[in-house]
């Protein structure tokens, strides 16, 4: 699918492939895109645009270069950040004098979300430049939010961890089962986002180097590329301690776990020793020897009893005393 953007006035306005005449875009936005549609684009603005499986690349020389008097700039794009799938996919800006020209295979709703917002009047797009940025900042505002969304997230995750009353060693068991599969799922998707932030980075420290060789568009944009870069940084932080609080709960879950099973293993042990000594007794006195003094004792029974449970007794209160229990 293509795409065409106009910007009259400093609105982004859509136009029609066919019958909008050659240099009056400033966008050319490609979603899953044809061999045509590809030509097409290639031809209006004389570059040759990358195939998706060069996106795909992570070397920096194949994301971030400069040919036929255009910058390629491939950034990562998170995708179903509402949700605890999400999913990564590669989006090229390519800017070659007042044109940009988008390659992407998915449909990032930050890119949705700028064309609505930049169609009202005095949105100030006036060049591709200004659409690219916007762009970006329509990114990093999404991953902002999804962080706020999974800050709060963790949180109750660390209530729960640390403040569980479950009945049961199994129900508090499985309860820490859970929490793991919860804290994996967060990790996988800081993760995600943070390769998303620093490719991001990238993209804008590459973009700024360019602007710094003397490359200009219609307006000068370097305060807002320092403010993104900003944010950008920022939200790495905030990633980068959200990614360690993630740890943190794993090694204390984990720990959590430990203690149970040690717990359950100390409870084994105790059962042992306390019927170590009355199974001692019973063992004796269920001997078959002839001469056993006891056998014609008239309360030798109830004297066996009273020894097996007071054997057994008084480990227990031994170990309740030492605290062991």
């Amino acid at each position: 699918m293509l795409r065409l953007y106009t910007c009259p006035n400093g609105q982004l306005m859509p136009a029609d492939a066919s019958a909008n005449p050659e240099g009056a875009s400033i966008w050319f936005d490609l979603l899953n895109p044809t061999a045509a549609e590809t030509l097409l684009v290639e031809q209006r603005v004389g570059i040759d645009i990358p195939s998706k499986g060069e996106m795909e690349e992570i070397e920096l020389s194949a994301r971030l270069y400069h040919e036929d008097g255009a910058e390629f700039m491939t950034a990562t794009a998170v995708m179903n950040l509402d949700t605890d799938e999400p999913v990564k996919t590669p989006v090229t800006f390519i800017l070659k004098g007042t044109t940009l020209v988008t390659v992407r295979y998915a449909e990032p709703k930050p890119f949705s979300l700028f064309a609505a917002r930049a169609q009202r009047p005095d949105a100030g797009c006036f060049a591709g430049e200004d659409v690219m940025l916007g762009l970006v900042e329509a990114m990093i505002d999404r991953i902002a939010d999804a962080l706020e969304w999974v800050s709060n997230e963790v949180d109750g995750i660390s209530r729960t961890v640390f403040r569980s009353k479950a009945g049961t060693a199994a129900k508090q068991t499985r309860s820490l089962q859970s929490i793991i599969e919860q804290i994996g799922r967060k990790g996988d998707f800081l993760s995600m986002i943070g390769e998303g932030l620093v490719s991001l980075t990238r993209l804008l420290t590459y973009h700024t180097a360019v602007e710094a060789r003397g490359r200009k568009g219609s307006r000068d944009p370097r305060q807002k590329i320092k403010s993104l870069q900003r944010d950008a940084l920022s939200l790495s932080d905030h990633n980068a301690r959200l990614s360690d609080k993630i740890n943190f709960l794993l090694d204390a879950t984990l720990g959590l776990i430990s203690l149970e099973q040690s717990q359950i293993i100390k409870i084994f042990s105790v059962a042992a020793v306390v019927f170590l000594p009355p199974t001692l007794v019973a063992s004796i006195y269920g001997m078959n020897f002839d001469f056993m003094p006891e056998l014609n004792w008239v309360a030798g029974y109830p004297f066996a009893i009273a020894l097996m449970v007071l054997s057994a007794v008084l480990p227990y209160l031994y170990f309740k005393r030492r605290g062991w229990l």
